[in-house]
């Protein structure tokens, strides 16, 4: 599947799902390619709709960069796949805060996506007259700690 093979965005599409934003941070040296064909799985697969991806790089000096997927860089990451995703709901803005929050010497793949997967939840609760009105991430490590702790009160 390509980018053009993805669902486009329309602003008449309604879009029922919580949308995420993740920045993953990569070690330039350590780029494997494995994270794009799982990311393309979850597309192809319907578990997401991607929005936008972006691939940054920041180097050592601080000096930041889009990537280009063109770029020898992006084809080690495996990201060329995605080359034409966007939404334009990212703007300059977001891309400064995610450099920002970058390590020098990384390159960085900011991804904004539904979570297709509760769109059926979702409209149960909306039409039960449910709203959200509080969420949050949990970080893993944050979750495995906790049970490495309760296995030490056993």
């Amino acid at each position: 599947m390509t980018t053009t093979d993805m669902p486009a965005v329309d602003s008449d599409e309604a879009i029922v799902a919580p949308i995420d934003f993740v920045l993953l941070e990569f070690s330039a040296e350590r780029l494997t390619g494995d994270a794009a064909p799982a990311l393309m799985d979850l597309v192809e697969r319907g578990v997401i709709r991607l929005f936008d991806l972006l691939i940054l790089s920041k180097a050592e000096d601080g000096t930041v960069d889009v990537v280009e997927f063109a770029d020898p860089l992006s084809e080690q990451g495996g990201f060329s796949t995605f080359a034409g995703a966007s939404s334009g709901i990212l703007d300059q803005d977001d891309i400064r805060q995610a450099t920002d929050a970058m390590t020098p010497g990384t390159v960085a793949a900011l991804i904004v996506y539904e979570n297709t997967w509760a769109a059926r939840f979702v409209a149960a609760v909306r039409a039960s007259g449910g709203e959200l009105i509080a969420s949050a991430r949990i970080p893993a490590t944050d979750i495995i700690d906790a049970l490495d702790a309760l296995d030490k009160t056993d």
